[in-house]
């Protein structure tokens, strides 16, 4: 399962990154790492972008990205 699937008030673990190049290191600095625990606290009107919550801090993704984040729902 995709990130960008994936329901509002829903908790996950990051199982996988599918990016490449200068995108995968961004990800990996904000704490997307393998079996990293998030939440995702809601999404914009249109759907794009998403806010999670990882680690101690809120973010917001989009969804082209968060596409590229293999997940599993716990």
């Amino acid at each position: 399962m995709l990130l960008n699937e994936v329901k509002e008030k829903s908790k996950v673990k990051v199982i996988k990154l599918n990016a490449q190049g200068k995108l995968l290191y961004k990800l990996l600095d904000m704490g997307f790492v393998e079996g990293t625990i998030l939440e995702i606290i809601r999404e914009a009107p249109l759907y794009d972008p998403m806010e999670l919550k990882i680690h101690n801090y809120n973010l917001t993704l989009r969804k082209s990205e968060a596409n590229l984040i293999e997940i599993e729902m716990i």
